[in-house]
């Protein structure tokens, strides 16, 4: 038997994830100490931890979420509105719906609260405030990290393996059950789509006794209802309760793989009465495969009233939430607040549906599923929703003029056009043909078990009717010839059940093969015609396609010799700006060479010039000077003892232009800056 997780990965990478692990729940609760059990049991979930674990149906649930409307908190199908109800709840589960509301305090920082009521193992190291707890932490403080049904381990198998690794230490009775109940809540009953679950549930266990009196049933199907809308936008994982989701579905239109066991267990929770089938030819089905199946479900076959003939009705839970089973009510579940709409499902009280107008229904609900800055107390936030709770609600009026729910149905049909698929109502071929094979492969499964139980019937028989011959005791024999007819009765009902299943099984068989033929045969003579009609119609646009793709392959041709004269182009005009900068470096350097031999040729003739200027100079000194005659000559009778000899500035010009010509040869940024200067006088 394959676990859910396994099964869920089975389904592939981004299908609907449960973060429900209800096994080890389970198999933790039975290893525990009778009297932590018996005080569990007192808080009310021992009737539901009674029941043995099944498979998640992962795309029964998948297409089912998608149906939910979030408008009127329901189910859109093609027969109407469908929603779960506490009588749903009590029947299903056991779980108490009638008491207290889960109203409390919810708080910015449970550090010292989990310190008092779990253990301060479970904060150590964490820094303040702490709103969250992780759940793998509560099952390892038990002794049960990373414990998980393997995929081919039976749940005996793993029950027994829980039982031996589960170590409480020296803890206190009541914290234990503490630890347990938290994980409860955070993988059972208020799983969200997270592996932490909000402490603020930690706060109702305080007081054990007082936890006992709490409508934990109503708290689970309102946090349930506030969880299918953001489940149902395409997400991987889903929270809330969904095994009690799954079971309800099976009750209302049994089509999925859960079979109904009868005889195996007459009392609440009825959820114990039903088996998910592990057959790989049943499980590995698809999401399309029940969304058919739900389009074309037959509408006289739902069942609105599944626990008409019930001899249950004294159990403490349904007798106890009776009251409320007619109801408009609120569900409470702290910050969560969700409507339930009664009104729009009484069918399931036997009346028949009015007409009514969804968005006239008022008396919205509210979901707050956030952490906050300061505490708060939600009873006192939900005063008046808590009054009309202790109040019972509001009755449902019934409309006796009523003849049928035909009016009802008219405006529904109208309302819901787009999501009923109303033009899908014939089934092809295809899609008839799996469900068959379906019902058959449901059917062999249950066959095989009633085979088995009919077996053991009967050697159970033989036993008894050989102790019986043997001779026991005048006091015994009343008790054995009772105990002989009890498994002939038996037998007898699991005999007419196989009977009763192989003439079902020859009966779809017949359908399948025989029955149908004839329409069928029409059905695929009319899919002949129209796969001819659709050959014809793909040949043509086959053809236009074909021309169109000759001319797409000649303008990809002339695109072609395009890009190429393109790209000649690019690359004549490169070696044009190639040939230009070598032509400009070449003019730049001419231009250089030019201007540096005018400067050569400027300093060459600068020592005549200057010689010249120097003899007008001394001709002009010479009409001062007596001593010095005209043309440089000097007088006889003039010394030049007393006159200073004037500087020789020739030949200091002449060794300046001797310096500046051994000067280095210029760099090549100075020639660029040169060049620059010189270009717009060039």
């Amino acid at each position: 038997m394959l676990t859910s997780s396994f099964l869920c990965f089975l389904q592939g990478k981004g299908r609907m994830r449960s973060r429900v692990t209800w096994d080890l729940c389970w198999a933790w609760y039975r290893a525990l100490p009778e009297a932590q059990q018996t005080r569990i049991a007192r808080m009310g979930f021992g009737h539901l931890l009674s029941v043995r674990p099944f498979h998640v149906d992962v795309p029964y649930l998948e297409a089912l979420r998608e149906r939910w409307e979030e408008d009127c908190k329901a189910f859109i199908m093609p027969w109407g509105h469908m929603i779960p109800t506490l009588e749903d709840v009590a029947y299903l589960t056991g779980l108490p719906v009638q008491g207290e509301p889960v109203v409390g305090q919810e708080r910015r920082d449970y550090y010292d609260n989990i310190v008092e009521l779990l253990g301060p193992e479970f904060v150590a190291g964490r820094r303040r405030p702490i709103r969250s707890i992780l759940l793998g932490s509560l099952s390892e403080a038990v002794g049960l990290r990373g414990r998980r049904r393997g995929p081919l381990e039976t749940l005996d198998e793993f029950y027994t393996g829980v039982r031996g690794a589960v170590d409480l230490g020296d803890r206190s009775e009541e914290r234990s059950v503490r630890i347990f109940v938290t994980y409860l809540f955070g993988r059972l009953l208020f799983a969200t789509q997270s592996s932490h679950m909000n402490c603020k549930f930690v706060l109702l266990l305080r007081d054990l006794a007082q936890a006992g009196r709490y409508a934990w049933g109503t708290a689970m199907l309102g946090h349930l209802f506030s969880l299918l809308p953001s489940s149902s936008r395409r997400s991987q994982s889903t929270g809330g309760f969904t095994p009690f989701l799954q079971i309800w579905g099976y009750t209302r239109f049994p089509m999925g793989r859960g079979t109904l066991v009868e005889g195996h267990q007459t009392m609440v929770p009825l959820t114990a009465r039903w088996e998910v089938a592990p057959d790989p030819t049943v499980t590995d089905r698809r999401v399309g495969d029940v969304r058919a199946a739900l389009d074309h479900y037959p509408h006289e076959q739902v069942v609105w009233t599944p626990y008409a003939g019930e001899a249950d009705a004294s159990h403490p839970a349904v007798a106890a939430g009776r009251p409320l089973f007619d109801r408009h009510l609120l569900l409470l579940c702290l910050g969560t607040c969700e409507v339930l709409y009664l009104e729009l499902v009484v069918r399931t009280l036997g009346w028949h549906q009015p007409a009514i107008e969804v968005p006239s229904l008022g008396r919205e609900g509210h979901s707050r599923r956030r952490f906050f800055a300061e505490d708060r107390d939600w009873g006192m936030d939900h005063g008046s929703t808590v009054a009309y709770w202790r109040e019972g609600g509001e009755q449902v009026v019934r409309q006796t003029t009523l003849l049928d729910s035909s009016a009802y149905l008219e405006d529904y049909r109208a309302r819901y056009a787009g999501r009923l698929r109303l033009d899908r109502r014939v089934m092809p071929e295809s899609q008839a043909v799996l469900l068959l094979e379906g019902r058959l492969a449901e059917q062999e499964v249950e066959l095989a078990r009633l085979r088995t139980e009919v077996q053991t019937l009967k050697e159970e028989l033989a036993r008894a009717r050989a102790s019986h011959d043997l001779g026991a005791s005048s006091s015994s024999q009343p008790a054995r010839g009772d105990l002989a007819d009890h498994l002939q009765d038996a037998l007898d009902r699991a005999q007419a059940r196989v009977q009763e299943l192989e003439e079902q099984a020859r009966e779809v068989g017949a359908e399948r093969q025989g029955g149908r033929v004839a329409t069928l045969q029409a059905q695929m003579e009319s899919l002949r015609l129209q796969f001819k009609a659709r050959i014809s119609n793909l040949e043509a646009e086959w053809r236009t396609m074909a021309a169109a793709m000759e001319e797409l392959k000649d303008e990809r041709s002339t695109m072609k010799g395009r890009l190429l004269e393109a790209r000649e182009r690019e690359r004549e005009a490169e070696m044009a700006r190639a040939r230009i900068a070598a032509d400009y470096e070449t003019l730049k350097d001419r231009v250089l060479k030019r201007h540096r031999e005018q400067q050569r040729a400027a300093l060459q003739e600068m020592p005549a010039r200057t010689g010249s200027a120097f003899a007008s100079l001394d001709d002009i000194v010479s009409l001062r000077d007596p001593s010095v005659v005209r043309g440089g000559l000097q007088r006889p009778e003039a010394s030049t003892a007393s006159r200073p000899p004037l500087p020789d500035r020739r030949r200091e010009r002449e060794e300046e232009e001797v310096s500046s010509s051994r000067r280095q040869r210029p760099s090549e940024g100075e020639r660029r800056e040169e060049w620059e200067r010189m270009v717009p006088y060039s």
